[in-house]
């Protein structure tokens, strides 16, 4: 889950690293189970009534829906990772293709949170980090323990300004 050494600098080490909440998982793991549930009882119900071929139909196109609305989302959700290290922000993700964003810290200049009331109770919410490039911000969605990782950020860019000598609040 970690940014690899051989992507690292020198003198760089990971200080968090996470991936999104679980609770993006809530509605894949519902279509498995009412999938599974459905497909089953249809799978049988189809034997009985037309014969093992509709069957195998049904059961083929209930493992087509798990896969495409439950192992999907749970392969993007492994594999999308966000990393903050003593000298940037990295979020990467992709199966296939993977795609990444790198922010240095010395060129943040904005860190803000925001939680509605579910976040409030998981404890998780999404990172808005603004750089002084004209892109718009780094939006980390659902993050967990977020008060714990914007606080971080926080003195990790305020170090960082103070070792180069910028005196922007963040």
């Amino acid at each position: 889950m970690t940014l690899p050494r051989r992507l690292m600098t020198d003198g760089e080490h990971v200080v968090a690293s996470t991936r999104t909440h679980v609770k993006v998982l809530t509605g894949p793991v519902v279509v498995l189970l009412v999938v599974a549930a459905a497909g089953g009882f249809l799978a049988a119900w189809t034997r009985e009534q037309a014969g093992a071929t509709a069957a195998w139909v049904v059961a083929g196109l209930a493992l087509v829906l798990v896969l495409w609305r439950s192992v999907l989302p749970f392969l993007r959700w492994l594999t999308w990772t966000y990393t903050v290290t003593n000298k940037r922000i990295v979020e990467q993700r992709g199966l296939l293709t993977r795609h990444g964003r790198v922010i240095p810290l010395s060129r943040v200049n904005d860190v803000s949170f925001e939680k509605n009331l579910n976040d409030r109770v998981l404890r998780c919410g999404t990172l808005v980090v603004h750089d002084a490039s004209e892109q718009s911000g780094l939006r980390l969605l659902d993050i967990p323990r977020i008060d714990e990782l914007h606080r971080t950020l926080t003195e990790l860019i305020h170090a960082e300004g103070s070792a180069s000598g910028r005196h922007e609040s963040v």
